[in-house]
This record gives C-alpha cells, structure tokens and sequence, in this order.
C-alpha cells in the first residue's frame, strides 16, 4: 500500500492507498519539532485500530510546504517502512504538469498536487480554490497547464487575527449566519467572515475569468469547502480528496518510469 503524506501549515495528513483507493486518511497537527520516533508512535496506534502494522505500506510519496517536516517524515518512512519516500519538488519527480511562471520554484508543493488532480479528474480551464491556512486560488489552463494564482489569508487565520487584535471581539465559529446584518456582536463577525469571504469568492473568480477570457470550471477543496459551496452557485465541484489523489497519480506515474 502507498502511505501519501502532504504537510501543511496547520495540519499533516497521512492517507494510505490501496490501487487508486483511500482506504484509512489520518490528521495530526503540524509541529516543527516532531521527530519520526514520534509520529510512528502515533500512526502505529492508528494502524492497529484498523488491523493493520507497518508491514502493508511498501511506498510514500510526501509533499510538504514546511520545510522543517521534510527529513522527519523522510526518516519515518526509512526507518519504518524501510522505504525511500519520493519528494514533490525534487527534480527526479515529475509531475507532467508546466509552470508557466518566471520562477516556477515558487509554487508550493501543494498547489501543484492539487493542479495534477485537477486536471486529471476534471480537465481545464478551471480554477481551484483551497480552504486552507491561506485561502489560494489556482488557474490551470485548457492544456492542463499551471497558469497562476492568487494567495490571500485564509477564513480560520482572520477569524484568529481578529480576536487577538480587537480585545472586546471574541473568536467565534465559522458558520454561515441567517442575515447579513447582524444584530449582536457574534451574528455581526459571523456575517463579516461568511459573507465577505463569499464575496471575496465570487469577486475573485469573476475577476480571474474575465481576465483569463474565457468559460472556467471551478473546483473547491480544504475544510471549509462544504459550507462556502452550499451558499454559491458559482463552485460547481467539492473534492476534498483532490491531494491526495493528485500524490497517488504522481506516484503512480513516477514508479511506472522507473
């Protein structure tokens, strides 16, 4: 089975993979200082809740935006599954995906994960959005192509802000409220980050569409996909797997070259 590790800044996920199939998906919060000892203990635990020991993952593939996870979690791999993990981003793994940008070294790790499964489940020109500690929204064109994007804070990261900032606002849940003119404080932030990041949503993808000229198909992923689609026609797909599919089909390209 192939062991599928992509690193954010809130959260590592590890999702094990049976031919082309999830078949257990597990979240730990990131920490810089995690050592492989310690995320085996944790992953053995939840191996043994499904019957399962190291023995059945032979593959890993990680892709990481945190730099500091990098050699743990390779360790981890080496150590206890006596495998070497392919890297997103080292240059022996292709991804059969074109940056068009001047330094294409920029994108991160994640986003072009994202555009291989896009592109592979859905086809282009679309628009990804990632509900993530950044909200991004990534362009990729009708040849499949990696056009661009837009990085701006993410919905949990300003709801954060804002309570650390404002001392008589506290943090509240990120839900969608009945109205938009909130008659308490909580109703007023609630419609402040639902409504105006619905707004910011709809604005960017009008803007990003007209500016690309032409029809695009839009893909919601991360979290908080569900809630914001539900309140909007304009997203017309939600795949919160679409990572860890794009880390099986990169793998499953690179191992077939090898």
């Amino acid at each position: 089975m192939l062991l599928a590790i992509d690193a954010g800044n809130t959260n590592i996920v590890f999702a094990l993979h049976d031919e082309d199939r999830i078949i257990h998906k597990w979240r730990i919060s990131s920490a810089n200082s995690r050592t492989a000892d310690e995320y085996m203990v944790w992953l053995s635990q939840l191996l043994k809740f499904e019957d399962l020991d190291a023995s059945v993952i032979t593959g890993a593939i990680i892709a990481t935006v945190v730099p500091q996870t990098l050699f743990p979690l390779q360790l981890l791999c080496r150590r206890y599954f006596r495998c070497e993990a392919m890297v997103v981003g080292d240059a022996k793994v292709k991804l059969n995906v074109n940056v068009k940008l001047p330094n294409p070294e920029e994108v991160g790790a994640d986003r072009l994960v994202n555009a291989v499964a896009a592109q592979k489940k859905y086809g282009g020109p679309m628009i990804i959005i990632d509900f993530g500690t950044a909200t991004t929204f990534d362009v990729i064109d009708d040849k499949g192509d990696y056009y661009g994007g837009v990085i701006a804070p993410g919905v949990n990261l300003s709801v954060e802000a804002l309570s650390m900032a404002a001392a008589k606002l506290p943090r509240v849940a990120v839900e969608k409220p009945d109205k938009v003119i909130g008659n308490s404080t909580i109703s007023a932030i609630q419609s402040g980050i639902f409504y105006g990041y619905l707004s910011m949503i709809e604005g960017m993808v009008a803007r990003i569409t007209a500016e690309y000229g032409g029809p695009m198909k839009v893909l919601a992923t991360g979290g908080l996909a569900p809630l914001f689609s539900d309140a909007t026609n304009i997203i017309e797909y939600v795949d919160q797997e679409l990572t860890t599919y794009g880390l099986f089909e990169i793998y499953s390209a690179n191992i077939d070259r090898t």
